[in-house]
């Protein structure tokens, strides 16, 4: 894998899917769709789920509108197709909770994706062998929200070839999929402003970091956040 700068021109025309409920081991899938429902989340009719996005979303501005209060990222691998071209880097997930409540689909698409500027340039086979080895972090207003491998989650290599069965996308010369995420540390949605995510790998380090706006007025609390000691 090599370290090299992601474009916006990497990123136009591309079909955008947001891959959910994407964990290797199914309890923890189970237990995340539980910990959804007690959120007032519906559970999905299978797994994993993938939805589509409109490709306006995709960003790399280094701040974005939230729309509302109820809004909040997560940490996801990303997997950029072009061609025979493929790239591994990190977005954030961010999506309105209050809206995902009626509607995952609509929820995914009511908020921009942040994505990196740097990726890692690589092929399906290599990513597949080095899948388990690479880390991913998120924190929000500085406090650790999500840290692990990417172990936890199904390999994207072979998430994009669940994809490609889908006929509309069978044939797509150029995807981008938002991979699925990690549990959160305290289990529950934090509201932040300030998003901060990290990729490493093999001594690579790629940094993803954003701030969001919400409307001035805002009178929600922020849940609380229960923290563990950063991993090494």
């Amino acid at each position: 894998m090599q370290i090299t700068p992601l474009r916006p021109e990497d990123l136009e025309g591309a079909r955008v899917v947001v891959a959910g409920y994407t964990g290797r081991d199914q309890d923890q899938v189970r237990a995340h769709i539980d910990e959804l429902a007690e959120q007032g989340i519906a559970p999905p009719p299978s797994v994993p789920m993938f939805y589509p996005v409109p490709a306006d979303l995709l960003t790399q501005e280094d701040e974005i509108d939230g729309g509302s209060d109820t809004t909040s990222g997560e940490v996801e691998p990303v997997l950029v197709v072009r061609g025979d071209e493929v790239w591994l880097t990190i977005g954030s997930d961010h999506t309105d909770r209050e809206i995902e409540k009626a509607s995952v689909a609509d929820s995914k698409a009511a908020c921009p994706k942040p994505v990196a500027r740097t990726a890692l340039r690589t092929t399906l086979d290599e990513l597949g062998r080095a899948w388990d080895d690479i880390e991913v972090t998120c924190a929000v207003d500085g406090v650790e929200y999500q840290s692990g491998t990417l172990a936890a989650l199904l390999p994207l290599p072979h998430t994009l070839e669940l994809l490609r069965r889908d006929a509309d996308l069978a044939d797509a010369e150029s995807l981008v999929v938002l991979g699925g995420t990690l549990p959160l540390i305290g289990g529950s949605f934090v509201f932040g402003t300030r998003w901060d995510m990290t990729l490493h790998h093999d001594g690579d380090r790629i940094d993803l970091g954003y701030t969001v706006r919400t409307p001035a007025t805002t009178t929600t609390a922020a849940p609380t956040v229960h923290t563990t000691k950063e991993s090494a």
